[in-house]
């Protein structure tokens, strides 16, 4: 038994995602019509977090922050691959495993590759 992929089979997907759309513009127009608009000195001043904005923006920061950030999405986004590997584990068999065993090999030696160059020491 063949599936067939047709166009006729995406339209409940495309219905769903123009509803969406739809919802989302409808209501930033509904309610940017007829919100207050109430413009007063203490809402064009800069807030962020509850903390009045104090200096310059451009102030040094440690590049170690940056990487740090950087290191950290790289190494969840490698993990999110492990999910489809997971769902689909019997059915890939040994090769399956095989392939993640040296796809995890690769993020592991990455991983001591960062700490050896001490990559996350905030020294």
């Amino acid at each position: 038994m063949e599936l067939h992929s047709l166009p006729v089979n995406y339209l409940p997907i495309i219905f769903q995602m123009l509803v969406a759309i739809g919802f989302v513009v409808t209501t930033m127009f509904v309610t940017h019509k007829i919100g207050p608009k109430r413009v007063t000195k203490d809402k064009l001043t800069p807030f962020e977090s509850g903390i009045e904005v104090i200096g310059n923006a451009r102030t040094p920061m440690s590049i170690k922050y940056f990487l740090v950030a950087i290191l950290f999405v790289l190494f969840d986004v490698e993990v999110i691959f492990m999910y489809p590997w997971a769902v689909n584990f019997r059915d890939l068999g040994r090769d399956g495993m095989i392939e993640m065993f040296i796809f995890m090999g690769t993020l592991l030696a990455g991983f001591f590759y960062i700490i050896k160059k001490g990559a996350l020491n905030w020294d």
